[in-house]
């Protein structure tokens, strides 16, 4: 048998070969394996299970009785036990998805896409996933304080009565919020700003595509709303957009995308992806051709991409060398080969000018009403709106300060020192979920209500409404912000159910109704606007804007954990690895291995960044593919005011980004400290040691020659075991296609949501023992400078033949009559056989009890239909055996012996944006999971093994540009 193929890494270390990879696979559990919860540690485990799903008790207040409308049939004869699911929105960086979230009796435990939103589709993000854990948060702000001491709503009111009523005017009358894109909201704050004129609103929210915005005024002469459509492009370059990963306002783009990356794609073929960027994302990851650089540097790369489109004058050359201008003449000739098949999309961290000339670019190209369209929106300046009323409130010309929501005084811009300038002002109000930064600053706190608790609605990125419905009355007694805006300023209706249904209802009731069953209000959708480019202006904006400065450039980013800092203590989303570094419960200096070695440092090193005479430090780590003499960290980190699991986690970027340097900051320095700091990183665990598990190839090779992708020579292979028999019944099995996932983390989230899979906490997941049963594993391929990068789901594999079954001395995993490899778990007893004997390293072992000692409310986050697991026990993905089973009871009760096609689907599955994961009967020759494992891409992991798995991949092809290959 000979192997044959590409070589890949998943670290420096690995590559290398150096010795404390070669250990940590020698001992990949190591010391302290049967260690006891006594002292520190205990103490430590108590507060992080506690922060992360205990409920120290609820509240409750008397309210008038608001139907909800389930999105299932058969409301009437409910049968207790069983789910019900409620369209619902969550609302996250200016634009809402549509949702439907799972109830059982009553309390919200699994959060899925709304299949009828337009920008859901069925999928869910990591966040929307991790956000019913936020829900139960104990840390949540539970009561009203005023000036750090207890008080009430009612206290609360009578003061608001007697300020709000002497304002006049409302000349010194300020409210500052985050975007506001509900229609609700929206009608509350104009009776708001009718009643006090002089009155200012001012919208900050800290990852908001102020530049981008600002780049259609620029183009078009007005601000419009670019609206992608992934799905009709052949050809994309990306200009530093990862418009997969945290750039997505929503999960539609990966569904557009990933459409395209398939080689049996019925719409047009395979698209191509180019992209430029400093930090590796989830979009460079998935690129044909990659292009590292600074982020100052790719404003130089579009205006060589213009200039070899004929936009910009000819003798204008900014590259420097000829594989630079290759590279950008080959993109051109691409794009321009593609013309009204193409799209160019620029990144929030590119300034304006950049947007414009991605806008111009697009519309040369005859792309523009094709793969981009542009709607009307409400969208207002932010970072100078907030540096005026920071200029105010130092000036002393704001007597009341009122904050709907957000964390300004951790996170906007360092050089306004907006907490200084906040304490200026004579009375200030925070509206709140959590007591944060401003929270404390503040001279009366406010509760807000978790939007699984409010009534409220929300606008997607095209306009389209969603109904925001709450699943449970608030646990802590807060308010949504539109029902503390209408207390405040003597609106008409004072509840959010209300003004809600005033403004949705006009139908009657049965129109009502439907829009809670549907998630979507039809005809909500702004329409799209014709818009011609102003190339004078833009060609002269471009001119003017400056090249990238010399030194170390230090670039900001949204956390795939934290996000700007307000999913912090959410134990799911930071014990989440990184979907390229694979660095959990921390952000770090990340910069390429040449800038490392030029520095003198290596990972884990602690250094001081300064710019600006501002100071932050950081730990090192170094990623391959990174931009040179760049460095990238994550906001959203080093909370000092936040929930006992976030609080001092990471290392504050803030202080380092001002108003003038928002996104990056070039001529930045960096000192060593001698100091060293542990990062915990999942990149080599349950290490594969270089056996045969990603393939890959291009598409042109592909075509020619499909057996391009086998690894082996014939493999004559025998068991010791009989077959098994389906012939009566259903054999269950999953495709996994390499091509469409991008690694977004969504499906591992997913999984932990349902099966009740718990957190560990920093230091365990050091020592190897996350319990994840999806490892999200990502593979390098190629120069440690420059790699390409792949990324691949691992659960239990469903083998047929399975090491695991076969070595158990108690039976507690065994074979179902339709293939599941079953867990008993109350049979087992920890020997770890199984674990040992599994080549997939996918079997997770409870070496401590993390569910002990937890409060009864625990159980509110917790799925009933799936046991929690206790010290001593191993456990493993089951292809989501509960809902195969409810399925099945569901089937029983309307007649049918027979599952339709599509109908189970597990967790991994329903959440995934790119519609990666296939899962279904095997035994069906018809199902769409038979026919993916019947393509030529089809494989099974480490088949010489002939363990059989039921779960297959379909290998990943690239389409790059000959020109380039």
């Amino acid at each position: 048998m000979k192997t044959t193929g590409r070589k890949y890494w998943r670290s420096l270390d690995e590559i290398a070969e150096r010795p404390q990879f070669r250990e940590w696979l020698h001992r990949e559990f190591p010391e302290s394996a049967s260690e006891m919860l006594d002292g520190g540690s205990r103490r430590t485990l108590l507060k992080l299970m506690a922060a992360s799903f205990g409920l120290a008790g609820l509240t409750a207040c008397s309210r008038p009785v608001e139907r909800i409308m389930p999105s299932a049939k058969g409301q009437e004869n409910y049968v207790p036990g069983r789910a019900l699911f409620y369209s619902t929105a969550m609302a996250l960086g200016g634009s809402a998805t549509g949702l439907l979230v799972e109830a059982h009796e009553g309390r919200p435990t699994k959060v899925e896409g709304n299949p009828s939103h337009p920008y859901s589709r069925g999928a869910a993000s990591a966040f929307a996933q991790a956000s019913v854990l936020g829900l139960y948060d104990p840390d949540r702000s539970r009561v009203v304080t005023r000036g750090g001491t207890t008080s009430s709503w009612e206290e609360f009111s009578s003061w608001v009565g007697a300020r709000f009523a002497a304002f006049g005017d409302g000349a010194k009358l300020r409210f500052l919020s985050e975007p506001v894109n509900s229609p609700s909201l929206e009608a509350v704050r104009k009776h708001a700003l009718s009643r006090f004129p002089n009155a200012r609103w001012v919208e900050y929210e800290p990852l908001s595509n102020e530049e981008g915005l600002a780049g259609t005024d620029l183009a078009f002469g007005r601000r419009l709303q670019p609206l992608y459509r992934f799905d009709r492009a052949d050809v994309i370059l990306s200009l530093d957009s990862d418009f997969l990963g945290l750039d997505a306002p929503a999960v539609t783009w990966i569904n557009d995308f990933s459409k395209r990356r398939s080689a049996e794609s019925g719409q047009g073929g395979m698209n191509r992806l180019y992209v430029a960027e400093s930090q590796f994302s989830v979009t460079g990851g998935a690129a044909d051709h990659r292009k590292r650089m600074r982020v100052g540097q790719v404003r130089e790369f579009a205006i060589e991409i213009a200039r070899e489109l004929g936009l910009m004058p000819a003798g204008l050359r900014v590259l420097n060398g000829n594989g630079e201008q290759k590279f950008s003449a080959a993109v051109a000739r691409d794009l321009k080969k593609s013309a009204g098949r193409s799209l160019v999309i620029a990144g929030p961290r590119q300034p304006a000018a950049v947007h414009a000339l991605a806008a111009w670019i697009n519309e040369a190209l005859g792309n523009t009403g094709k793969t981009v369209t542009y709607v009307e929106t409400a969208a207002t300046p932010q970072l100078s709106a907030i540096r005026e009323l920071a200029g105010e409130l130092n000036a002393g010309a704001v007597d009341t300060l009122i904050v709907l929501g957000g964390n300004p005084v951790y996170d906007a811009p360092a050089d306004l020192n907006f907490g200084a300038a906040m304490k200026k002002a004579a009375h200030t109000v925070h509206l709140g979920t959590e007591r944060n930064e401003t929270a404390v600053l503040a001279g009366w706190h406010l509760p807000e209500a978790h939007y699984l608790e409010a009534w409220g609605d929300a606008r997607a990125l095209d306009g389209t409404v969603t109904i925001q419905q709450p699943l449970i009355e608030p646990l802590f007694g807060g308010r949504a912000a539109t029902e503390v805006l209408a207390l405040m300023t003597g609106y008409k209706d004072q509840r959010a159910y209300d003004i809600v249904r005033g403004l949705w209802a006009t139908g009657g009731e049965e129109q009502w109704r439907k829009h809670l069953y549907e998630g979507v209000v039809p005809g909500t959708a702004r329409p799209e606007v014709a818009a011609r480019v102003d190339a004078g202006r833009v060609k002269a904006a471009v001119a003017g804007t400056q090249q990238a400065g010399g030194g170390i450039e230090v670039s900001f980013y949204p956390s795939a954990s934290t996000y700007d800092g307000r999913f912090a203590n959410n134990g799911w989303m930071q014990e989440a690895p990184h979907p390229m570094t694979k660095v959990t419960w921390d952000n770090a200096a990340m910069m390429s291995p040449a800038t490392a070695r030029k520095l003198g440092v290596a990972n884990e090193d602690v250094v001081a960044l300064s710019h600006g005479g501002r100071t932050i430090e950081a730990p090192v780590f170094v990623q391959p593919g990174h931009a040179d003499d760049a460095i990238s960290i994550a906001l959203g980190y080093g909370r000092r005011e936040c929930g006992r699991v976030g609080k001092g986690v990471g290392h504050d970027a803030y202080p380092l980004r001002t108003a003038a340097n928002f996104w990056s900051a070039p001529g930045a320095r960096l000192k060593k400290t001698g100091r060293r700091y542990m990062l915990a990183t999942t990149q080599e665990h349950h290490s594969m040691e270089g056996r045969d598990i990603v393939r890959e190839a291009s598409i042109a090779d592909f075509s020619k020659n499909p057996k391009v992708l086998e690894k082996h020579g014939e493999l004559k292979l025998f068991s010791l075991y009989g077959e098994h028999d389906y012939s009566k019944g259903n054999q269950w099995g999953m495709a996994i296609d390499l091509n469409a996932c991008i690694g977004c983390n969504a499906c591992l989230v997913a999984c932990q949501a349902e099966n009740n899979i718990p957190i560990v906490g920093k230091e365990q997941v050091a020592r190897g023992r996350e319990m994840h049963w999806i490892r999200m594993d990502r593979y390098y391929t190629g120069s440690e400078d420059d790699p390409q990068a792949v990324t691949q789901p691992m659960a239990c594999q469903q083998c047929e033949n399975a090491p695991c079954e076969a070595v158990c001395p108690v039976a507690a995993t065994s074979h179902s009559p339709e293939g599941l490899n079953d867990m008993a778990y109350n049979r087992c007893v920890g020997t770890r056989y199984c674990a040992n004997n599994c080549p997939y390293k996918v079997r997770r072992f409870n070496f401590l009890d993390w569910h002990k000692d937890n409060a009864e409310p625990v159980k509110m986050v917790n799925n009933p239909d799936v046991s929690v697991r206790m010290r001593g026990v191993m456990e493993k993905c089951t292809y989501c055996v509960q809902r195969i089973q409810e399925i099945k009871i569901r089937a029983k009760g309307e007649g049918r012996r027979e599952l339709r096609d599509g109908e189970v689907k597990t967790a991994c599955q329903q959440t995934c944006p790119a519609e990666a994961i296939v899962f279904g009967n095997i035994n069906d020759p018809n199902s769409r999971v038979s026919q993916l494992r019947k393509s030529e891409r089809n494989y099974s992991l480490l088949e010489e093994l002939n363990t059989k798995p039921r779960t297959t991949y379909l290998a990943k092809l690239r389409n790059p540009n000959p020109e380039l290959a």
